[in-house]
């Protein structure tokens, strides 16, 4: 019996040198302690035994336990090292690599165009004001001279919330609201810049999009004012090699009126696919603020005037970075974006 279970002690030590892995290190200690092992087998057999050879025997078979258990036990923890020094070399970090950068945003396009004219016209003296996207029917019509049988309401009738309440269709309110908020013929020098919202889309309109809007009120401010100051801001924008027009125009809150005209920028004037071959490109509107609306906001026409315009930020921009398709701003496609 001793010569049995000193073969089955070197056999257990002989396949405990050769596991290379935790899992084969379980297969062993199963083999030797388990319940069916053959250690085990040998503990059940002592009852055959003599009495004389059975305490003998039992103190053999509980040494070789202990030490194959503690053997098992030096075994797995230098495998458990191992298979932790594997980890740390696959999963360690080379610091001489460069490092990842990551993506830097800049600002949008319309942004960008925005800024510029704000900062145009605040070099000229101009405050910036601006006023609520939801608007009511008064401010957004009325007190334009636009009551509610005027046909030119149509092209920016769109977004009503109740019959009163709309989405503004043009940055106007804000200069009503300034106006109505000013001491009696308090002058005035602003810019409304702001979203606006009117029921179109295509390559050159949007339902939502951005306007910027002027308004001048003093004494003896006349059309010669208005046409100076956007021939400024035309010239620091685009050139000064841009040629301006002023056409005559109607607007019922202003009178007179004039659409206001560039030389395409694309061609030079000399006419292509983008002005039409007219060679002009309109950009605004503008005109003296009617009498009527200046009167409705508590200005006295006999003391004062004035002169507003108006114009479509996306319609600069398109024209400053040669843009020919609206819809592009507000798709957020990053090869188109990355390019500003």
């Amino acid at each position: 019996m001793e010569q049995q279970l000193e073969v089955l002690k070197q056999a257990a030590i002989q396949d405990l040198s050769q596991a290379a892995n935790l899992e084969k290190l379980n297969e062993i200690r199963i083999k030797f302690l388990g319940k069916k092992g053959s250690l085990t087998g040998v503990l059940r057999g002592l009852g055959a035994l003599s009495q004389e050879d059975r305490p003998r025997i039992g103190q053999m078979v509980n040494e070789i336990r202990a030490e194959l258990e503690a053997a098992l036990a030096r075994k797995g923890e230098e495998l458990k090292q191992a298979e932790l020094s594997r980890k740390l070399a696959a999963e360690k970090i080379d610091v001489t690599l460069p490092g990842r950068r990551s993506a830097v945003g800049h600002k949008h396009p319309l942004t960008l165009t925005l800024n510029r004219i704000k900062e145009t016209f605040m070099r000229m003296g101009f405050d910036v004001a601006e006023g609520p996207e939801v608007e009511t029917d008064y401010y957004s019509f009325e007190a334009l001279n636009l009551p509610s049988e005027h046909p030119a309401r149509d092209m920016q009738d769109s977004f009503y919330i109740t019959e009163e309440i709309l989405l503004r269709p043009h940055t106007s309110p804000v200069q009503v609201r300034t106006m109505q908020a000013a001491e009696p013929n308090q002058p005035i020098r602003i810019i409304a810049p702001g979203k606006v919202y009117r029921r179109d889309y295509d390559a050159t309109h949007s339902p939502i999009f951005h306007q910027i809007e002027g308004l001048v009120v003093d004494k003896n401010i006349s059309f010669a004012d208005l046409k100076g100051t956007l021939e400024l801001f035309i010239h620091d924008i685009f050139g000064r090699n841009v040629k301006v027009r002023f056409r005559p125009s109607f607007f019922p809150f202003t009178e007179p009126s004039a659409e206001v005209d560039i030389s395409c920028v694309m061609c030079g004037g000399k006419g292509c696919r983008v002005c039409s071959n007219t060679g002009w490109l309109e950009i605004l509107g503008s005109g003296m603020v009617h009498p009527r609306v200046l009167e409705m906001s508590n200005y006295d026409p006999q003391q004062v005037s004035g002169f507003a315009f108006g114009m479509g930020v996306e319609r600069i921009a398109m024209l400053v970075y040669e843009i020919d398709d609206l819809r592009l701003f507000y798709d957020n496609d990053i090869r188109f974006l990355g390019q500003f």
